[in-house]
């Protein structure tokens, strides 16, 4: 099998488990807290510390929000089993990069790979995180290639992989959906801040010796659970969040 046959099939593979790098990544981070201390020695630089990386995550997914606000149904999904792809996107943020809801994943889980202030840790998940996406990127694109042929050669001809380039930019052909988004991204949301508020209180149980309460992250977990249980309700039992194309 030629080496590019081979990527593409492990490609097709990873883009099936693809939802479960997150947990890779915290089986990594996990270890480096054995020697975990806050910056300084001060609870209230670490807190300041989390925002920030916090900030890098949400970051992260305000980028798949604007993505998904803006495309069709049949694309940019969440599905594992096959590639779909009813039509091409090539408008919005599209026009700038192939690639925004893996930019968005890339800052969603380096703000997390942030937390434990390891540059090893960082470096890892950045080589990881581009291994890994690289070959599901060569398996969607040979899919598109097959199904859209000289449109999606035109297209990936001058239209970045990854690095968005602004200079591309194309007004979007849809009008932006916020329901769509809250359909689509709620989980996103819930995973970010438990990620975040599980490596805390481990964290803080490694330096302090015992549970703490911090009602900072406790707040933005209970928010974000409650609107996880909300929004996957609305989702499952009725059709407040549906639009229809999209």
């Amino acid at each position: 099998m030629l080496l590019q046959e081979a990527s593409v099939k492990s490609g097709q593979w990873l883009f099936r488990w693809r939802s479960y790098l997150p947990l890779v990544l915290i089986a990594v981070i996990l270890p480096e807290y054995e020697d975990f201390s806050y910056p300084f020695g001060s609870h209230a630089y670490q807190i300041t510390w989390e925002l920030f990386c916090f900030s890098i995550s949400l970051f992260g997914l305000f980028i798949r929000a604007y993505t998904i606000g803006y495309t069709p149904k049949g694309t940019s999904g969440r599905n594992t089993k096959n590639q779909i792809a009813d039509e091409l996107n090539t408008t919005g943020i599209y026009s700038m990069t192939r690639n925004p809801l893996y930019l968005g994943n890339f800052f969603m889980m380096f703000g997390v790979a942030l937390l434990v202030r390891d540059g090893w840790v960082a470096l890892i998940f950045v080589l990881t995180f581009w291994l890994y996406y690289e070959r599901i990127i060569m398996a969607e694109e040979a899919y598109l290639k097959n199904k859209f042929g000289k449109e999606y050669e035109d297209y990936a001809a001058h239209t970045p992989a990854f690095l968005p380039r602004s200079k591309l930019w194309k007004r979007p052909e849809l009008t932006f959906s916020l329901r769509n988004v809250l359909k689509r991204e709620y989980s996103g949301l819930f995973g970010v801040i438990a990620a975040f508020t599980v490596l805390q209180y481990i964290g803080d149980y490694i330096v302090a010796g015992r549970l703490m309460i911090d009602y900072v992250w406790l707040s933005l977990f209970t928010f974000g659970l409650l609107v996880y249980i909300t929004l996957r309700t609305l989702k499952r039992k009725t059709k407040l969040l549906h639009v229809d194309g999209r």
